[in-house]
């Protein structure tokens, strides 16, 4: 696939709610605000000022213990999940300081009830004038499990099963008003429309709801539905219900692989495969000069632990990579976590013959390849992989925060407009209007969801 010059590629930003990277926020430059609300609208004002579609916010609901069965190296490296506050609230905040930045959090499908999801979603796509998004996960770490009362994970498959589940239940809720039910009528009076709130009266394997919401359905119709499951289980799950795939991969070729799978995977579930927005993640790392920015990568690098790295790879396959020699090369492995991470690294380790030490450095930093450079170069593999049929956009990640956006803002967003590559305002108010996705209608869930039960029964 290659594109047309008139299309335009979409920027989300990957923000952590705690440290992020563990070299990152040892960086000089990166500011330890991690506690105030205005570091966050600070980085909320920086993304909407670069025109980003939206902020992107992952979550983790422990302090990793998988890497030799401690906490210590997370808390000691300030890794993955040593400190994390709830995404949802800290969009909130940024939410009030923006009035066009998209706004992503993570909840797990595995924990939460789809009633409390539901209504959270909904009241941050009113407050925020139709800009929420979900990235939903199944979750995987009896770690976090354990967190919630629940002594061992589902099984993978029975993961999303319920997750299937869920989504039909969240999106029936939304629905559970139609969209003129709210009346506000103070002469008659009619707040709202009896007639046009309905009872959802799902009874399911997973759930028992009977709705409906006390939420009017949201401006979006359904906020955006964000996913990132690499599994076969994750990929069909993800061609079923969203409408961006969050995505990692270590080379261009495997990006178009993967690209060119969901798209034909979208269109067999007779979806428009535009509909569907792929979202690589990438950690562009850009300077005036070619010298400096490599010069800044070597920095970051050097602060980055093996262990650290390693730590959250552990985490991210569920295998405690502690039990092998650092010297020694990442083994063949049945891995129980995500997938799409192991097959990164695994291309990796083989392409470039790694070490294990080597890994963890490289994972804690990921400051490779051709994105660290001048604004001109980054903005030549971003072009690349856009125009060649391996992204509709990037998921920014920051080296170090705030700087890393800021940096990006400045000097490679420019440069993506000179390329007609990216756009010089806003086309509309919500995010479903940045992303080029229509409103849904009433009821129309129902129809991603039909096509599931007629493949089984086929």
């Amino acid at each position: 696939m290659t594109r047309s010059k008139s299309e335009q590629l979409h920027l989300a930003a990957f923000i952590t709610a705690g440290p992020g990277r563990p070299g990152g926020w040892r960086y000089p430059s990166s500011e330890s605000g991690w506690l105030d609300v205005n570091y966050y609208q600070g980085i909320a004002r920086t993304l909407e000022h670069g025109l980003f579609d939206m902020a992107f916010f992952a979550d983790i609901l422990a302090v990793p213990d998988r890497f030799q069965d401690s906490n210590d190296s997370q808390l000691r490296y300030g890794a993955l999940g040593s400190l994390r506050l709830d995404p949802l609230v800290v969009l909130s905040a940024m939410a009030a300081v923006t009035q066009r930045l998209g706004l992503t959090a993570t909840r797990s499908t595995s924990y939460y009830e789809p009633f409390d999801l539901a209504r959270s979603f909904a009241t941050l796509d009113h407050l925020s004038a139709g800009r929420a998004a979900w990235n939903v996960v199944t979750s995987f770490q009896d770690a976090e499990a354990r967190n919630f009362s629940i002594r061992q994970q589902i099984p993978r498959n029975r993961r999303y099963e319920r997750a299937d589940e869920f989504l039909e239940v969240v999106f029936q809720l939304w629905d559970s008003w139609e969209d003129d039910a709210l009346a506000l009528d103070r002469k008659t009076p009619l707040f709202a429309d009896p007639a046009k709130v309905h009872h959802i009266d799902h009874q399911g394997e997973w759930f028992n709801v009977r709705g409906p919401l006390n939420v009017p359905r949201p401006p979006q119709g359904y906020p955006v539905i964000v996913q990132a499951g690499a599994s076969d289980r994750g990929r069909d799950f993800a061609a079923q219900w969203a409408d961006v795939i969050f995505v990692s991969h270590d080379s261009f070729d495997s990006a178009r692989a993967f690209y060119s799978e969901m798209k034909a995977r979208v269109a067999k579930r007779g979806r428009d495969p535009a509909s569907l927005k792929i979202l690589p993640a990438v950690t562009p790392l850009v300077a005036e000069t070619h010298a400096l920015a490599v010069e800044k990568a070597r920095v970051l690098h050097d602060l980055v632990d093996p262990v650290a790295g390693l730590s959250t790879l552990s985490y991210h396959l569920d295998v405690d990579l502690g039990k092998y020699p650092l010297d020694a090369s990442l083994p063949d492995i049945d891995v129980p976590g995500v997938k799409g991470h192991y097959d990164e690294v695994r291309e990796a380790t083989d392409r470039d013959k790694l070490t294990l030490r080597d890994l963890g450095r490289r994972y804690g930093s990921r400051y490779e390849g051709d994105l660290v450079g001048t604004a001109e170069h980054v903005a030549d593999g971003l072009e690349h992989w856009f125009r060649e049929g391996a992204a509709d956009g990037f998921m920014i990640s920051a080296p170090y925060q705030p700087g890393g956006f800021e940096d990006f803002v400045r000097l490679i967003v420019p440069e993506l407009q000179n390329r007609k590559l990216f756009r010089s305002e806003y086309g509309g108010t919500t995010l479903r209007d940045h992303l080029g996705l229509e409103r849904p209608a009433h009821g129309a869930w129902r129809e991603r969801a039909s096509v599931k039960i007629d493949q089984e029964a086929a």
